[in-house]
């Protein structure tokens, strides 16, 4: 008897790079925009590119540069960028269990913690699919972003005006897509979803940018302990 493992395992990697596509679609385009508007603005090239190897956090990234153009010093970016990015520390405890042993293979694994590798990783159905997915969502979509940031920033300003091209909407209607499917199969994930968009519509006005994301976070304490 053959091993089901044989015939299966070959079309989950298909299917897989297959359904991640569309992320690391959405990730070159914005890597394009943050390389383009960082040069344009006056950073010098290996600004961008070498903040999207090593801190690898797109809007994270987008703010800090916002800072520095903006007349802000490092030290203000950096704890702009931060606070943007605590919400990884969740996401971090969600999928912990998908990074696998070793030192060097987890703090790789760590560095790939994203909304959307998150997200695509924990809509698969089962430990194994999900592990599998949040490497090969996270891997690619590593070097698709850091691709289109070296294009974007050697294009330089021969882009233009990139907000006009509405290249920032990619990733939310793509983490949206991500979603929807676990939005419309359990009930549990619909009332924090609605719970957790309450709470960051009403603190928006008052709240600082990034905050409200991280308020919303609050809202899953409504939900039953993960099954595995």
């Amino acid at each position: 008897m053959r091993s089901p493992n044989r015939t299966i395992r070959p079309w989950r990697r298909t299917s897989l790079v297959r359904d991640s596509s569309l992320v690391w679609l959405a990730g070159g385009i914005v890597g394009v925009s943050f390389g383009a508007v960082s040069v344009a603005g006056g950073l010098p090239v290996w600004v961008p590119v070498v903040m999207s190897l090593v801190v690898y956090a797109g809007s994270a990234q987008f703010s800090a540069v916002g800072v520095l153009l903006a007349g802000g010093g490092p030290l203000a970016a950096a704890a702009t960028g931060l606070l943007l990015n605590t919400r990884t520390a969740a996401f971090g405890l969600a999928v912990a269990d998908l990074l696998g042993p070793g030192r060097v293979t987890r703090l790789l694994g760590a560095h790939l913690v994203t909304d959307e590798t998150v997200a695509f990783a924990l809509a698969q159905p089962d430990l194994a699919r999900r592990r599998a997915a949040f490497w090969v969502s996270g891997l690619g979509l590593f070097a698709v972003w850091n691709a289109g940031v070296l294009a974007g920033a050697l294009a330089g300003t021969a882009l233009g005006d990139t907000g006009r091209y509405g290249l920032d909407a990619a990733f939310p209607a793509v983490l949206a897509a991500l979603v929807l499917p676990a939005l419309r199969s359990d009930r549990g994930v619909r009332r924090a979803a609605l719970l957790g968009a309450a709470i960051a519509l009403a603190v928006t006005p008052a709240a600082p940018a990034g905050l409200p994301v991280l308020l919303a976070l609050a809202a899953l304490v409504t939900l039953p302990a993960v099954r595995r």
